[in-house]
């Protein structure tokens, strides 16, 4: 992999590591397998998803970030070896300032600073907003987001995509788990919706809506009663206007997850 191919993604991973250290870390490696669309080209291909992904807390906020290894098999210039990463580190207003923040169910108000990066399309964007925490019974988190769209790309005259006018993200994610005793399953996702733009050459990018929920069974749980390593399920994806094209995709994949 040549560095100067990949200056956003690049920049993504360089950021990660400077974040803070962590008091709470929480890493994962997934595994996902579905027949996923390629937008431009109509054509569905089976496809694999490797995902390493952080959840973390430190002194004044947190950090969730994720990096996608994505491969289809078929040379088409969509998915192919493809690296995708976002990043989300968090300042929390009440944790800077010492007190409790409190508005009905909003538990806390932070800073949010998002940064996209993809290799196939060298794309980098960035996502400075806020973000609302709510207390919500029987969650782990649920957090609403609301976020600009920056797009800091290199566009075609540099062998990525076209670059886009600047538009916002609002992001709800959550997390929760229920079961019994013995038997425990997981509920985790997010859903957001993106705003329309318009490419370098003038074309509209649709607006769009990702739904991604996943549901897990702790396997390790039922196999040797202590759990929290190994998961089973399955995650649902709902992509209204996909990347910006005309395509909807509804698919079911396969999902693992291997949690340190």
């Amino acid at each position: 992999m040549r560095k100067q191919q990949y200056p956003g993604l690049l920049a993504l991973i360089a950021f990660i590591l400077l974040q803070p250290a962590a008091v709470i870390a929480q890493t994962s490696f997934q595994f996902q397998y579905g027949k996923l669309t390629n937008p431009f080209s109509g054509a569905s291909e089976y496809t694999s998803i490797l995902t390493v992904q952080q959840a973390a807390q430190w002194q004044y906020g947190d950090s969730f970030f994720f990096i996608d290894f994505l491969e289809d098999g078929v040379p088409d210039g969509f998915n192919d070896k493809s690296i995708y990463g976002e990043w989300y580190p968090t300042l929390s207003i009440g944790k800077l300032t010492n007190t409790e923040i409190s508005i009905g169910p909003i538990r806390d108000i932070s800073i949010i600073a998002g940064f996209n990066a993809d290799s196939d399309a060298n794309v980098l964007k960035y996502l400075p907003g806020v973000r609302a925490s709510w207390n919500v019974p029987g969650f782990f988190f649920v957090n609403t987001d609301l976020t600009a769209l920056v797009d800091a790309s290199s566009g075609t005259a540099h062998g990525g995509a076209p670059t886009t006018s600047n538009s916002f993200v609002f992001d709800i994610n959550w997390g929760t788990a229920f079961g019994t005793d013995s038997q425990t399953f997981g509920f985790f996702g997010h859903a957001e919706y993106i705003g329309s733009q318009t490419n370098e050459f003038g074309s509209e990018v649709k607006s769009w809506l990702l739904v991604q929920p996943q549901l897990t069974y702790d396997l390790s749980k039922a196999i040797n009663g202590e759990g929290n390593t190994l998961f089973v399920g399955i995650e649902y994806q709902y992509w209204w206007n996909k990347l910006g094209t005309t395509t909807t995709e509804n698919v079911v994949q396969l999902l693992v997850v291997w949690q340190l």
